[in-house]
């Protein structure tokens, strides 16, 4: 009789043992996404040791552990009749060679998406937009031809969006300004054309690099919050006065533009700006007739390669954190103010003044041996002893002098 209890106790505890879930496993079309994904590189370009040499398909790609599929990210099963789901492809940038399939759309969990520093190319599938729990998804570095997917605009959760030194044309898609999560926004390095629309609903945006594109127009009405912004080597036109409402941009650079008018002394006193680059552009004045303040963060100003006319502003010495000064290669006459005497002495490192139409002798801090900075003075009308370093290169021929205005003394 106890025999017969203790069989019928084992047999209970093996039914109850069978009638459990299996163990959570992968989702089975994650896995086959990511077999296809797998399937779009290029053997050849997969070295040993390498993130995708890892994805090994015998095993489970969610329940794996150590270093099998490395650069994939998973949930976790809210109970034991959940499967997993891939939440993040995360790869190594080793120059992997291979294609984006659309089926990419199908990791609907998908939160992160990095192919970074790689040779991936071909369009980007308009099915990409499907990703719609998507916060990062950084292609930078890629070769990656064609259009930005024009319903990018549908993925509301992406904070990181990232797609520069790639082969994308085209036009920015006006749905770009509904993804309002957005704090970083990277197009730089490709072949961008036309008008940026307005991106003033990126209301948390605080990065935005659209340089080295072939936009054009007036600057589009910009975010407040941005702490970095990047537009250089673009064919951007008209005034910039409106960079002087963005309080909290510590990074300006429009260089190699055609920005004209002003550079204005609302810019040049943003009170959080750590570098402003303007050069390589069409400005006609810099406006510093005020006192900048002590409490102005400036450490970098690039104003070179302008039509700038007028004096040397004297006020720049009032930058307290001023540093570097670039204002060569513009059509500044009369003489250098005495107060940058000091300042080359004390606190600035770099000051190039070539060539302009300056006259007249140099400060006497200019002249001292041991002069600790680094600039030129050259193709001036100066009267510039041959000893002095910055002096090196020669001044302009009179004539040029003359024709200016200036003359040597």
């Amino acid at each position: 009789m106890e025999n017969q209890r203790v069989s019928l106790f084992l047999v209970a505890m093996l039914l109850t043992f069978i009638s459990r879930p299996a163990q959570s496993r992968t989702l089975e079309s994650d896995t086959e996404v990511l077999r296809a994904f797998r399937a779009s590189i290029d053997p050849i370009s997969v070295l040993p040791y390498s993130f995708i040499s890892s994805w090994d398909f015998r095993m489970d790609p969610c329940e794996s552990s150590g270093e099998i599929f490395l650069g994939i990210l998973c949930s976790t099963p809210v109970d034991n009749n959940s499967s997993t789901r891939v939440t993040a492809i995360d790869l190594d940038g080793i120059e992997y060679e291979g294609f984006l399939p659309p089926g990419i759309a199908n990791l609907t969990e998908m939160v992160i998406l990095n192919l970074s520093k790689n040779n991936f190319r071909g369009p980007l599938p308009g099915s990409i937009t499907n990703l719609r729990k998507l916060t990062s998804l950084s292609l930078s570095a890629n070769f990656f031809t064609g259009t930005l997917p024009g319903r990018i605009g549908q993925l509301k959760k992406l904070e990181t969006l990232d797609v520069s030194q790639n082969n994308l044309s085209g036009s920015i898609p006006a749905s770009i300004s509904g993804l309002r999560g957005l704090l970083r926004l990277s197009l730089s390095n490709n072949g961008f054309t036309g008008r940026v629309p307005s991106l003033n609903g990126l209301w948390q945006l605080n990065s935005l690099d659209l340089s080295n594109n072939q936009l054009y127009g007036n600057l589009p009405t910009l975010p407040g919050h941005l702490r970095t912004l990047q537009l250089s080597h673009n064919i951007f036109s008209g005034h910039i006065s409106s960079i002087s409402r963005l309080q909290n941009l510590r990074i300006l650079d429009l260089s190699s533009n055609r920005f004209s008018g002003a550079i204005s002394e609302g810019v040049l006193m943003l009170p959080s700006a750590v570098r402003i680059d303007v050069s390589n552009n069409r400005f006609g004045s810099l406006e510093v007739s005020r006192v900048l303040g002590s409490s102005m963060q400036l450490q970098e100003l690039h104003a070179n390669t302008n039509h700038l006319q007028g004096h040397l502003p004297v006020n720049l010495v009032s930058a307290k954190n001023l540093r570097t000064i670039n204002l060569a290669q513009n059509q500044f006459t009369g003489t250098i103010p005495r107060e940058y005497g000091a300042k080359v002495e004390r606190s600035w490192r770099t000051l190039f003044l070539d060539p302009n139409f300056l006259t007249g002798g140099l400060p006497q801090q200019f002249l001292r041996k041991g002069l600790r900075i680094n600039g030129s003075l050259a193709h001036n009308c100066l009267i510039c002893p041959r000893n002095v370093t910055m002096c090196h290169g020669g001044q302009r021929p009179a004539s040029e002098c003359v024709r200016q205005g200036g003359s040597y003394r």
